[in-house]
């Protein structure tokens, strides 16, 4: 959970920009940069989590270089907020990308012919008109962050995440194991979707 609370800051910060990017801009090599983003939605988690750890692995070139400066992304904390990261973050931003494509670009445009910079349009106006959206997506986001399996069974099996947990004891103790930290996941995971199922029934609120 802790972990999660770590990956969700991260997730805001890289795909708000990005998804704004995809929303808003036309340019160069944007085909392969939408594929790139449907990769994890369309591909198996347990594929993926073979595929980070085929390239950030101990015995890959690249997990041979970041080893040297002491960072290991198998079986430690970086490694699984970055596999919660990796599988989490395409939601966010499919869903933050529709938010910002729904802001009407007049808006915008008035408010460059009003004299403000486009960061400030873009903290003004795009971001508050779609932050109802950019919400929703940030609590998937939570939900898939926490509920990641196949890409932590994978690249950080230790430390055990709840999903993790939950198969470790259904395999060695039984399915009378699993209710506790099946409760505690759900208890967890469904307050914030739920919150945000309300305020975009309530928009008054925003």
């Amino acid at each position: 959970m802790l972990y999660s609370l770590v990956t969700l800051p991260i997730i805001a910060a890289l795909g708000t920009p990005l998804a704004w990017l995809l929303a808003r801009r036309e340019f160069r090599g944007k085909p392969v940069l939408d594929a790139l983003l449907l990769l994890p939605l369309l591909t198996p988690p347990l594929a993926l989590g073979i595929l980070l750890a085929s390239f950030y692995g101990p015995y890959s070139a690249a997990g041979t270089v970041l080893g040297r400066i002491g960072l290991v992304l198998t079986n430690t904390a970086p490694a699984f907020i970055l596999a919660q990261v990796y599988g989490a973050m395409p939601y966010y931003v499919v869903t933050a990308r529709a938010a910002f494509e729904g802001v009407p670009r007049e808006l915008e445009e008035i408010a460059l012919t009003l004299g403000k910079e486009r960061w400030q349009v873009f903290l003004e106006v795009s971001l508050k008109l779609a932050r109802l959206g950019l919400g929703a997506g940030l609590a998937l986001a939570w939900v898939r962050a926490l509920g990641e399996f196949g890409i932590v069974l994978i690249i950080a099996y230790f430390p055990h995440g709840i999903p993790v947990q939950l198969w470790v004891n259904l395999q060695d103790i039984g399915l009378e194991a699993v209710y506790p930290l099946l409760w505690l996941f759900f208890l967890v995971a469904m307050p914030l979707p739920l919150w945000f199922g309300i305020i975009s029934r309530r928009r008054g609120i925003f």
